[in-house]
């Protein structure tokens, strides 16, 4: 058991490590850049290999750390609200992955539900960051944001990280379904 736990936090070092490296990655590309989204692949597929607590403390670790360490994204209210989302995105994923049947859809399943819950959380938490700065936060902004200026990452999300997991679950490098496992 101990072991397992040794490698969970391994494989969420791993993924705080993706988190804080791909947007350098991405950046490169300004037109798409930040639409591509990379600090949500490492935070959603920790949460598949893991289990929704490393899903989420890796998911809410990583854009206030990045923002601190290097200034993108800004800390208030962008690296604030992508915190609460990410970390929606890594727990609800595991949570969902968990529960659902061993079958293929079920990855897809999960991703979807994780995704949606993530992008209400986020626009949930800018309303409210918002309110409290005085500012406003209107449904057309929650929908731009959230969805419309996303649809390349939502796209390379969708394509990706199903491929990633079962390429996972095919090596048995998967931690969130092991014998033992108690959601830990």
């Amino acid at each position: 058991m101990k072991s397992l736990q040794v490698r969970k936090l391994t494989y969420a070092s791993l993924f705080l490590a993706l988190a804080l490296v791909l947007p350098f990655l991405t950046g490169q590309i300004p037109e798409i850049g930040s639409m591509l989204s990379p600090m949500h692949i490492p935070a959603l597929l920790c949460g598949f290999m893991c289990g929704w607590p490393w899903g989420l403390a890796v998911g809410f670790i990583a854009p206030l750390l990045r923002s601190v360490i290097f200034g993108m994204p800004a800390m208030f209210p962008g690296a604030v609200a992508m915190a609460f989302e990410l970390a929606v995105y890594g727990a609800v994923a595991g949570i969902m992955y968990r529960l659902l049947p061993k079958k293929r859809w079920a990855i897809y399943a999960a991703l979807g539900i994780a995704m949606i819950a993530g992008r209400v959380v986020w626009g949930t938490v800018r309303a409210i960051l918002a309110g409290l700065s005085g500012n406003t936060f209107t449904w057309a902004m929650f929908l731009a944001g959230g969805f419309t200026n996303a649809i390349p990452g939502i796209v390379l999300q969708i394509v990706l990280i199903p491929l990633l997991v079962m390429a996972m679950e095919a090596t048995g490098l998967m931690l969130n379904r092991q014998k033992g496992n108690k959601a830990k």
